[in-house]
């Protein structure tokens, strides 16, 4: 039993990180709490892959910060909060026809954009180089 909920854990947080990294190109998939979770599922299910993670030069910074309280860079902020009201602008504007979904995205964006502005924003001194 042991080894099957290991396999899961693994699946699951390799699921989360290929969803967290299609996050980085499309803003309505959060890639901040997709990475926490597969940092989650690895540190119970694999040493390697978790060490892989969190050592990792693009996602390990953001992982190890703001697990430790410290928040994400204000360059993240920004780009996230750019690209995902340009997104959705032009998915409103030109994409969807149908009013009540262009109220919901602009709802689902205006969330996003509320839970990344009340994270920390990491001091430029305190960010982890690895």
């Amino acid at each position: 039993m042991h080894n099957i909920k290991k396999i899961l854990l693994i699946i699951s947080g390799t699921i989360s990180l290929v969803l967290g990294v299609i996050g980085i190109v499309l803003p309505l998939i959060p890639t901040t709490p997709l990475l926490l979770l597969a940092a989650a599922c690895y540190v119970r299910s694999s040493d390697k892959l978790y060490q892989w993670l969190i050592n990792n030069k693009w996602f390990g910074p953001y992982i190890v910060n703001y697990r430790a309280g410290k928040g994400i860079p204000l360059k993240a902020k920004v780009i996230g909060v750019t690209v995902l009201w340009t997104s959705i602008s032009y998915t409103t504007l030109f994409v969807i026809p149908i009013f009540l979904v262009k109220i919901l995205l602009v709802l689902i964006a205006s969330y996003f954009t509320w839970f990344m502005l009340k994270i920390k924003t990491l001091p430029k001194e305190r960010r982890e180089s690895n």
